[in-house]
């Protein structure tokens, strides 16, 4: 398993970056911008972040909390406190980039909206993460990640067509609005910084928009045909098959037939070339009429094999196919470890953990996992109370 190591010529190395935020969203940003160098200072609450106390623990640390706040410095502060207050103001003098998700308003009630900090700062550019966006109806109510799974559109045509609209088991609205947080932070710094532009910005960032934007074709299909896509299982409403399947030893496979030539190389796998001369079976539209026969065809054969021979007869001909992996097969995967996805890091609390790696891949400038996050929130107060004492306000 390969080890991280501290990143060659960081593509972000000298950018300064305050996260303000918690849970997920606003914290994967800074997370991805420090795994590519950026210097990050996290600021808690003095009771902790609440990501400290979502999912589980060993020995008294949270083990999600490694993951997203690795690369961070940390220091707690109370911003209900006016002394508190002027030192995240001071931080915010001295950084590139701040992150923040509170209700529209809050800030600016703490004396550190974003006309004030643009004031105290015109190169800052300011990510402001909340569930429905700065304006709206519905800016004020509150928004977590599920109810953008919700809003969005995701959850009503996720799940089998007799069940109910289902909602991921995971953050997914968040992570999809971190990724779109982190290149809306890049184009900000690009234009400020490349294109000349000189002041900074900021980025009105809702939890549902991103997802939304994410779901294909469904606005133009609606607006032009009326069709409101439905819940469909595993299956797609535009290629058939396209389905989980499983094998005689228990285990789950995933295929899809994107072209005619693909959907041939499966006929040919489970004994039934000839379905490629049918008219039935060889459009895309036939096979979407007919998905229930193919899909039980494909059921039927992949039902009477194991896993490793249906993955070694499929890609023999290179019929696309992938195994539903656990995270137990993903730790033993070889592609997994040759890409070397996950790493292992040393811990100054847990003494080695495994996680996610960097994305993305960069040839010339990759970004690295200096640390884990910190378990004790003020570990490295001294070092940021000497920022605050250098751009506190005079």
């Amino acid at each position: 398993m390969e080890t991280s190591n501290p990143p060659r010529n960081a593509p972000l190395e000298g950018l300064k970056v305050l996260d303000l935020s918690s849970l997920y969203a606003g914290p994967l940003i800074a997370t991805t911008l420090g795994d590519f160098g950026a210097e990050v200072v996290k600021v808690e609450h003095p009771r902790g972040d609440d990501a400290r106390r979502w999912g589980l623990s060993k020995d008294g640390v949270p083990l999600w909390w490694k993951v997203i706040s690795r690369n961070k410095r940390l220091i707690t502060l109370d911003l209900h406190r006016p002394e508190d207050q002027a030192k995240a103001r001071a931080l915010c003098r001295w950084a590139d980039v701040v992150i923040e998700n509170f209700r529209p308003g809050r800030l600016e009630g703490w004396g550190l909206g974003w006309d004030r900090l643009h004031a105290l700062n015109p190169r800052l550019v300011m990510v402001r993460v909340t569930g429905f966006g700065q304006t709206g109806p519905r800016a004020q109510q509150p928004g977590f990640g599920t109810l953008a799974e919700a809003y969005s559109g995701f959850a009503f045509i996720t799940g089998q067509p007799d069940g109910p609209p289902t909602l991921p088991p995971f953050g997914l609205a968040d992570g999809v609005a971190a990724l779109a947080g982190t290149y809306a932070v890049m184009m900000a710094l690009y234009w400020r910084d490349a294109r000349g532009g000189g002041e900074g910005q900021y980025i009105d960032l809702s939890l549902y928009e991103p997802l939304f934007n994410i779901l294909g074709p469904q606005a133009i299909e609606y607006t032009q045909t009326g069709a409101v896509q439905q819940r469909g299982g595993n299956r797609s409403r535009r290629t058939s098959p396209r389905n989980t399947y499983l094998t005689r030893d228990g285990h789950w496979v995933a295929l899809s037939g994107g072209t005619q030539g693909v959907v041939d190389r499966m006929y040919r796998v489970i004994g039934r070339p000839e379905l490629a001369q049918d008219p039935r079976y060889n459009t895309a539209q036939g096979r979407l009429e007919h998905a229930d026969e193919i899909d039980g065809w494909l059921a039927e054969w992949i039902g009477r094999h194991d896993l490793e021979e249906v993955l070694a007869r499929f890609e023999a001909i290179e019929a696309p196919i992938a195994p539903v992996n656990s995270i137990a097969q993903i730790l033993q995967d070889p592609h997994y470890r040759a890409r070397a996805s996950f790493v292992e890091v040393p811990d100054e609390d847990l003494g080695r953990v495994v996680m996610q790696n960097v994305v993305p891949r960069l040839s010339r400038t990759p970004g690295a996992i200096r640390h884990p996050g910190p378990a004790t929130p003020d570990r490295d107060r001294e070092y940021v109370e000497g920022i605050i004492r250098q751009y506190e306000e005079a």
